[in-house]
């Protein structure tokens, strides 16, 4: 811990900005139907630049959590599982509430109602980052560096090979994959979510394992810079074994293919390689060029309130969508409404260039990340930090 204490890692910093960023930018386009396809996810097998994201930012919590575990080791076992137990489970509820917010909602004769808690998604972003935290910071604990690498590669195997006992005939298929099954009885159809039309949850329960272990490898390489500090054999061991993995996932594609909603190992180790090819890449222009400037700093305010800034970038969306205004009416002749953030995609953003309106759609998105930017800025320069 004493290293941390005379080498800060900006770039770390900078890198886990960046994900909070590309994560809001992905989830909040001006419409779901005009997206330019890098800013889509992959349909089933492979992966688009988009899917990297949530990977990325589960490998960045990986990273913090190596300067933050040797001071919560050093105060004891119970000391441990509290903080351990508090912000996971503040974490997962976080996102039970967003789910849920804003518990409201117009029934189509336009009147309000109550969102019924039978229908309500149990999982989500928040809550795989909860359930992923947790788990992997129980097996840094007990198992250490060594034990960590090799407990993390028995669960990807494991995952592995459960994918294929469970199902020899079609184990990687959107009906054929064993883990929705398992979800709907633990769950419930009516707790799933349904975006693939069918109820199938791509931050359910088995397809976590490989979660978990995005976060070991994170913690991993974490402790892995404070070990060799800011020097040339660092930056070299990050680029080769980025290298590597991205070779191993490949080779693993072929027989056990990238995929997100199912989260494989082989996507794990894929995209694991490509975050630290671009950390290494970070770390150089910032650690060794100091090539710091406007960009680091409009990152770097999103890593300091990461969570919350992402549960801000639902919250918001949320509440203004409540507020309702008047659009003309429908084929039906029944009005129709659009909230504050649809009318401002459709009035400012879609007529700057209305025959292709996934400019307006990618503008609407830019637009919004200057806002939550913002409001980021905003608290790092009272310096406000909510720790979550």
């Amino acid at each position: 811990m004493a290293l941390y204490m005379k080498e800060r890692f900006y770039s770390l910093d900078v890198f886990r900005g960046s994900t909070v960023a590309l994560m809001i930018l992905v989830n909040n386009p001006g419409t779901w139907s005009h997206i330019f396809p890098p800013l889509e996810h992959a349909s089933w097998h492979g992966v688009t630049p988009t899917d990297l994201v949530f990977p990325f930012f589960l490998f960045a919590v990986g990273n913090a959590m190596a300067f933050v575990m040797p001071r919560i080791e050093e105060k004891g076992e119970g000391h441990f599982w509290y903080k351990v137990i508090k912000r996971s489970l503040l974490i997962f509820f976080i996102g039970l509430f967003l789910n849920w917010f804003p518990f409201i909602k117009y029934n189509d004769a336009g009147n309000i109602v109550a969102k019924p808690f039978e229908t309500l998604r149990i999982f989500g972003v928040l809550q795989r980052i909860a359930v992923s935290y947790f788990f992997a910071s129980i097996i840094v604990h007990y198992f250490k560096v060594r034990g960590s690498f090799v407990a993390g590669a028995f669960i990807l195997l494991g995952y592995w090979f459960l994918c294929i006992a469970a199902n020899p005939s079609d184990p990687f298929s959107l009906n054929g994959w064993f883990g929705t099954n398992i979800d709907k009885a633990v769950l419930g159809e009516k707790h799933m979510y349904h975006g693939e039309g069918v109820a199938f949850d791509p931050e359910g329960l088995m397809n976590s394992f490989a979660a978990i272990v995005q976060v070991i490898l994170g913690y991993l390489v974490g402790n892995y810079i404070l070990q060799k500090g800011k020097t040339h054999e660092m930056l070299n061991g990050l680029f080769v074994a980025g290298c590597v993995l991205i070779f191993a996932g490949f080779c693993w594609d072929m027989i056990f293919p990238i995929n997100k909603k199912i989260w494989t190992s082989s996507y794990t180790i894929y995209t694991t390689g490509l975050a630290l090819l671009i950390l290494s890449l970070f770390i150089y222009l910032i650690e060794f060029r100091n090539s710091k400037g406007w960009w680091s700093r409009f990152f770097d305010v999103f890593g300091k309130n990461a969570l919350f800034i992402f549960a801000m970038s639902a919250l918001i969306p949320k509440t203004l969508w409540l507020i309702r205004i008047s659009n003309g009416v429908n084929d039906s002749g029944k009005p129709k409404y659009l909230n504050p953030l649809n009318w401002f995609y459709e009035h400012i953003c879609k007529p700057i260039i209305p025959s292709d309106p996934r400019i307006g759609s990618l503008l609407y998105a830019l637009c919004f990340i200057g806002m939550m930017w913002f409001l980021a800025w905003l608290l790092d320069r009272k310096k406000i930090y909510i720790k979550v």
